[in-house]
């Protein structure tokens, strides 16, 4: 689906169509739709999965244990977790805060070890991986976008993004040239050299988002990538995310409370004290975004 605005009277169309005259102005669109072209072919440039394994799943865990030891304290924070994720697929993991998401995601993103249980990466058990192994995996098949951003405070916008790019091995020029295109493609093409606190919440979550693409990975873990955005702002973040999933195939995970999220997402996980409560399919999900209070 293609969000088409025109740029005469701002009126937006979404289709999966072609469009060449506004519906309510009658403006000409076919300009727009060529820029949206031009945009789509480089975003499958940018980010794609180009993995030479063909798994239906990209993730799988099995039986996933977590405990963490406080003192002589046990605390459970999964409770054998099974959960398939498919390959292109942009999934949304939902509870309370203490339910076990984050430290879900942190298994799936190499951050932490479970205590029982197997997580792969297009079946590669994770667990298994020494320390250099799990640093490759983490650096070329994973991006990370966080709630706080976590950008470099004394780095420029596009020394932030390039970074990851320097322990993949790339040269100057690559990461010059391919950092550019990431930001101009987060809308950011001007503003390559503003550092984090010359640029807005939003525009420093756009930055965390390209980042997030700068090795081309085949799954972006999304740490309630809206929490720290207004309204608006989160709403531009979601659809960003949304296109380069489709457009890319690139896997999306995503954990959060915005409604807005779900409204996207493929399927829907809802974890409950360490455990998965149910899964859900976007289509039998009834929910009616921004209608709250109406």
């Amino acid at each position: 689906m293609a969000r088409i605005e025109c740029p005469e009277c701002g009126h937006v169309e979404e289709t999966t169509g072609l469009v060449t005259i506004c519906p309510n102005c009658k403006a000409d669109l076919r300009t727009v739709m060529a820029e949206m072209g031009h945009r789509r072919e480089r975003l499958r440039e940018v980010a794609h999965d180009d993995s030479m394994t063909t798994h239906e799943y990209i993730v799988r865990t099995k039986d996933l244990h977590k405990i963490y030891k406080m003192g002589e304290v046990e605390v459970p924070a999964l409770k054998g977790v099974d959960v398939n994720i498919r390959r292109g697929e942009y999934l949304s993991i939902m509870g309370p805060s203490g339910s076990g998401k984050s430290t879900l995601f942190n298994m799936v993103g190499g951050l932490d070890k479970p205590s029982r249980g197997t997580c792969f990466i297009e079946e590669v058990d994770m667990a298994q991986l020494d320390a250099f192994e799990l640093a490759w995996l983490r650096c070329r098949k994973i991006g990370y976008i966080f709630q706080t951003f976590n950008l470099i405070p004394v780095m420029t916008a596009l020394e932030n993004v390039t970074l990851p790019m320097i322990f993949a091995g790339m040269s100057s020029d690559e990461m010059m040239e391919r950092g550019a295109l990431l930001l101009d493609l987060v809308g950011l093409g001007e503003r390559l050299h503003h550092k984090p606190y010359e640029l807005s919440g939003g525009q420093q979550q756009r930055v965390a988002v390209a980042r997030s693409l700068a090795n081309n990975p085949a799954i972006i873990l999304a740490d309630e990538p809206t929490g720290n955005l207004d309204l608006q702002t989160g709403k531009e973040i979601i659809d960003l995310l949304k296109e380069l999933n489709e457009e890319s195939g690139v896997t999306i995970i995503s954990a959060t409370h915005d409604l807005k999220m779900i409204d996207v997402s493929d399927r829907v996980i809802h974890i409950r004290d360490g455990q998965v409560e149910r899964i859900e399919n976007r289509a039998d999900i009834d929910l009616e975004v921004g209608t709250l209070g109406q």
